[in-house]
């Protein structure tokens, strides 16, 4: 994708074109026009089915881990991937976020064109298209950006690149264990990957130090490598490595920001370090894997208890009931193209029939089953009171692999009415 290729602003929507779950739109629409719309999910005013969000429960979530994060002094740079939207961006960094993370140059791109000013890219910057794009963002001075290195060769691929440009690229050494994914493993890539970066210090600018913990899944190997990481930290901060004052100390996934937080706060680097979490599915959470993490984390850290509540799930799918074939099953207008089923398949949670006051928990009982393209199916009891036309709230999942199946999500109140709607661009 080229720069022209993105876009407007997260709530504008493209003249005449058809969004997925909301309809046919006219022209862009401001949050006021959005108001005069005054679309309501429960007048049935949306596309069945519709990956939905709710405002509360957003706010909610900016504020817990907002909270969280001033408890350590460490900042956020959450993880854009998992919804690419940049109405939601804004949204964390009006919140206080140092930045946004992402995964490729094409995202930063995305998030570039839509006002985003400092991007650490949680990846390696390969191949001569990616470096052009993040060449040609790099004219402009205001956008600060960093990438990660771990290898000599991929140091002198950009250091070739940028040093005929005349630009300078920043980057953070990365690193890695074994069985994981990229990153340095052990003393002897270290040492190769500075070399080069020597070799090319008029272009790539080692800035400071990156790992990512969720490739291991055991506490204290966790544990160990977060200390690894600071050691590392120290020990090129003594060679007068770095080219940044602070020195960036980077990692946190979705899973472990509790410990990170935790170990490298208590390196005692003070204000020569800036360490910077990456945790992107705080915003909306879900019912599935991270929510059995965020369950973890209230259990071993102590400021994630004292905040009292914790994370809540902000993302539905609403979807119909479109047979009742069988006593015990239903068939729901959602499918795979719908929602993710990769960490477990949606959950039933609110139950409502058009014409009825307001939405109502939905029994223990029901439960999705299978999921095929356009099609659930939801194990029900022969006595429930369930009809064709009547409208089931999922909880989902994993958000990202929800996030990705919408071009368009509308931001629903308290009382379901339409107050914003939210652009995704993957």
């Amino acid at each position: 994708m080229r720069d022209q290729d993105v876009t407007r602003m997260g709530f504008e929507l493209p003249i005449g074109s058809m969004n997925k779950g909301l309809g046919p739109i006219d022209g862009a629409l401001s949050l006021s026009d959005i108001a005069r719309l005054d679309w309501n999910l429960l007048r049935e005013d949306l596309s069945l089915p519709s990956a939905v969000l709710y405002q509360d429960k957003l706010l909610h979530n900016l504020n817990w881990m907002r909270q969280f994060i001033d408890a350590y002094g460490v900042r956020l740079a959450p993880h854009g991937k998992t919804t690419m939207a940049p109405r939601l961006f804004q949204m964390q960094l009006q919140a206080g976020a140092w930045g946004i993370t992402l995964a490729t140059a094409h995202q930063t791109l995305v998030a570039y064109t839509h006002g985003v000013r400092r991007v650490l890219m949680a990846n390696q910057l390969i191949g001569k298209e990616n470096m052009a794009i993040i060449s040609r963002l790099q004219r402009d001075p205001g956008f600060e950006f960093y990438c990660l290195v771990d290898s000599a060769a991929q140091v002198d691929q950009l250091g070739a690149y940028y040093s005929q440009l005349g630009q300078r690229l920043q980057v953070l050494l990365e690193l890695g264990v074994m069985g994981g994914r990229a990153g340095v493993r052990d003393g002897e890539q270290l040492r190769s990957a500075l070399a080069a970066i020597s070799r090319w210090g008029h272009a790539v600018a080692l800035c400071g130090v990156e790992m990512y913990e969720g490739v291991l899944d055991d506490e204290a190997a966790i544990r160990g490598f977060l200390q690894h990481a600071t050691a590392v930290t120290r020990t090129l901060d003594a060679e007068r490595r770095f080219q940044r004052t602070p020195i960036l100390l980077s990692g946190a996934g979705s899973a472990w920001y509790d410990v990170v937080a935790e170990v490298f706060s208590a390196a005692g680097f003070g204000e020569s370090v800036e360490i910077v979490l990456r945790p992107g599915c705080y915003l909306t959470h879900d019912v599935g894997s991270y929510r059995e993490v965020q369950n973890k984390i209230l259990e071993r850290n102590l400021i994630a208890r004292q905040l009292h509540s914790g994370l809540l799930p902000a993302l539905h799918v609403w979807a119909y009931v479109q047979s009742v074939p069988e006593p015990l099953k239903a068939i729901i207008t959602m499918g795979k193209r719908d929602a993710a089923f990769d960490s477990g398949l949606p959950v039933p949670a609110l139950h409502f029939r058009p014409g009825d006051t307001a939405p109502k928990e939905v029994p223990g009982h029901w439960a999705v089953t299978k999921m095929m393209d356009q099609h659930a199916y939801m194990q029900i009891a022969a006595e429930d009171d369930l009809r064709v036309g009547d409208m089931i709230a999922f909880d989902i999942c994993h958000p990202c692999l929800t996030f990705d199946k919408w071009r368009t999500l509308p931001v629903l109140d308290s009382q379901y009415q339409v107050v914003d709607i939210v652009q995704t661009f993957f």
